[in-house]
């Protein structure tokens, strides 16, 4: 009887603990592991200690960073040609990986034939990770492919360190296909961060990439 139970108990113990179920991974487990966006990384290994010299920072979260970047396409041709919109809405989408929101007009304009709730453009907010890699492609890729460009401006600044910055043309990106677009549309790109002045904020697009025009 004695035997018997020593038995039981190692054959319960490989079933619990030990024994070949120990190791078991399921077959349908990713091994790969999520890469961190490129400017992310040099924002905290290179542009943070910069900034902290710069302006004598005491304390890490006095450092400014790049909370969030808001997207916006306005489409005044809406209000005669609906289908726009949704041209609009799948260019945005494939530019930044994120389903955008269609924005409505507030008020009735009967001088503009606008009507109250009548969809009049679309826009998106990146943050985190897809933020990250839209700053990237937009400063590696497509203002580059800006016609005659110089450079962006450096005053389109609020006051509070959030920059405005607007294109006239949405081709410049590789994802959209030529092609395929309808109309050119403009769009208007807001850089949201943490910094309390212009000078911070614009120190940290400066040092992220941001091409602005020499003064």
């Amino acid at each position: 009887m004695a035997d018997e139970k020593k038995e039981k108990k190692q054959k319960k113990g490989k079933g619990e603990g030990g024994g070949a179920t120990a190791g078991f991974k399921p077959s349908g487990a990713s091994t790969t592991q999520a890469v961190s966006p490129r400017l992310a990384g040099k924002y905290a290994k290179d542009v943070t200690a910069v900034l902290t010299k710069q302006f004598g920072y005491k304390n890490p979260m006095q450092v400014p960073r790049l909370e969030k970047i808001v997207i916006n396409m306005g489409l005044g041709a809406a209000v005669t040609n609906p289908k726009i919109v949704d041209s609009a809405v799948d260019e945005l989408r494939a530019l930044t990986g994120q389903k955008p929101i269609i924005t409505r007009s507030r008020k009735a304009i009967a001088s503009f034939k606008l009507r109250a709730g009548l969809p009049i453009g679309a826009m998106v907010t990146l943050r985190k990770g897809r933020m990250w890699e839209f700053f990237d492609r937009l400063v590696s890729l497509a203002l580059p492919r800006t016609r005659d460009f110089r450079g962006v401006s450096r005053k389109a600044f609020d006051g509070k360190g959030n920059y405005s910055l607007g294109l006239k043309e949405q081709i410049i990106f590789p994802e959209i296909d030529y092609d395929r677009i309808d109309v050119i549309k403009g769009m208007n790109i807001s850089f949201v961060t943490t910094a309390h002045t212009d000078e911070e904020g614009r120190a940290l697009l400066q040092h992220l990439g941001m091409p602005f025009r020499q003064a």
